[in-house]
């Protein structure tokens, strides 16, 4: 079984680690943007083989999978999927296990996300308008008379949202932040979402699809904030915990349900309006709120770093899964996970997310680390010649402990940090007790 990986982040090193365990004798390619350690390793190790280009190139990728051979395929990046890189693996013969350009639009732009929810009454939208002009945007923030949040209709790579009260002190900067995003047209988009803000914690539920079933992972709460204390610019994820139980300490379980059952509800609606199906992982982004889970927003693959935490944790055959999810037979029951707790650490370079010290060597002792009973994922680093691991402009490494209980995964987590060297930095308080219970304090006071 020949399966190809595109991508090159922790997501994906957590993605090819699981692939690589299964009982299927899993030949193993990658077509990365740059020589990520641990990939590269895998598919040595694997009787394949990981090739440096544009994994942004459809015909690039394909051309290299068709002359490997490659059977099946799964797209770790949004932006990826958004360039219809699996639409032209899918043209070449190779089986994907990641959405079409099409279906993968209910990332790539919010806008349609929002208008078929609305359309098909899927619950948990918040109210909301789009526009294409900076006065109508103006005029409805003046209309609707509450906080907003405001988003790009296309792809920012988690950080361009920003929410009155938090990263925009008032309606007026609002105003203007939605001026610069219709100027900007991230992902050639050249419209924004308004909507009111959300008050309540957020959370993240993954499941596999096949386009007709779905089989949800644990809930994950991912930390956006740079800084200790929630503080600083958002970034793309500075690390993330789950619980044994499956849901975080300030969820009910009638609360996962609920979030799983708008996924369901969504592609449902996708198929009725496309007549496609959406095949890969779908990812809702949710705010929990008095009313319950409130729609975020979709991704249409893996979390990075959610992935980590609920791959270290799958027991399944990951390899079948994506085979299933191919052929249109996947279950909730092709999807179980060990019931442990999860936290993940990311290793970041010293000035990220604004100015990222790059080209830096960092050195990993990876025996320590696991000798610490942690995992370590590589993430946006690039491997010389000679084996040294240097920093690039995004996340370095995440690192995941895993024990019974939140407070011990914790502890392994951050003992392990210790054996990572360079011009890196990491939230501290991730997974502790105290933030944790900072959550758990703010929702019972949502809730009432």
């Amino acid at each position: 079984m020949k399966v190809l990986l595109v991508g090159n982040g922790g997501r994906e090193h957590a993605m090819a680690v699981a692939l690589c365990k299964s009982p299927q004798k899993v030949q193993f390619y990658a077509f990365a943007g740059a020589r990520n350690p641990g990939i590269a390793r895998l598919a040595r190790e694997n009787g394949g083989e990981l090739a440096v280009g544009d994994i942004h190139n459809p015909s690039a990728v394909a051309n290299w999978a068709k002359s490997k051979g490659i059977e099946y395929a799964v797209i770790g990046p949004d932006a990826v999927l958004a360039a219809g890189v699996v639409d032209a693996l899918e043209t070449a013969g190779v089986k994907c296990a990641s959405p079409l350009k099409e279906a993968a639009r209910l990332e790539w732009d919010k806008t349609f996300a929002r208008n078929l929810m609305r359309k098909y009454s899927v619950r948990g939208i918040p109210e909301f308008a789009v526009f294409e002009d900076a006065a109508g945007a103006a005029r409805f923030i003046d209309e609707l008379g509450k906080p907003v949040a405001i988003k790009p209709a296309g792809l920012t790579g988690g950080k361009g949202v920003k929410v009155v009260g938090a990263q925009l002190k008032d309606n007026n900067e609002a105003k203007k932040y939605c001026g610069e995003l219709i100027k900007a047209a991230h992902g050639g988009l050249s419209a924004v979402v308004v909507e009111e803000r959300l008050e309540g914690e957020e959370f993240t539920l993954q499941a596999f699809s096949d386009g007709k079933s779905l089989a949800g992972m644990p809930a994950v709460q991912d930390h956006k904030r740079a800084f200790e204390g929630d503080l600083g610019p958002n970034t793309g994820g500075m690390g993330s915990y789950s619980d044994a139980n499956g849901l975080l300490p300030f969820m009910t379980q009638a609360d996962y349900d609920s979030g799983l059952a708008v996924m369901r509800q969504t592609i449902d609606a996708f198929n009725k309006e496309t007549g496609l199906l959406f095949k890969g992982v779908l990812y809702g982004q949710f705010m929990l709120t008095k009313e319950g889970p409130m729609v975020i927003e979709f991704n249409a693959r893996f979390g990075d770093p959610e992935a980590m935490n609920v791959l270290t944790l799958l027991e399944s055959d990951f390899a079948e899964i994506v085979m299933k999810t191919v052929d249109g037979t996947l279950s909730q029951g092709d999807a179980i996970f060990e019931k442990s707790a999860t936290v993940c650490k990311y290793l970041v370079p010293k000035g990220y997310p604004d100015s990222p010290a790059k080209d830096e060597p960092v050195i990993m002792d990876e025996l320590e680390i696991e000798g610490a009973g942690a995992h370590l994922y590589y993430a946006a680093v690039n491997e010389s010649d000679d084996g040294a691991i240097y920093t690039t402009s995004s996340r370095t490494a995440g690192i995941v402990g895993v024990s019974d209980t939140l407070e011990e995964a914790e502890k392994i987590a951050e003992y392990a940090c210790r054996f990572v060297s360079g011009e890196v930095f990491h939230r501290k308080d991730i997974g502790t007790k105290a933030l944790i219970q900072k959550r758990i304090e703010h929702m019972k006071k949502i809730r009432g």
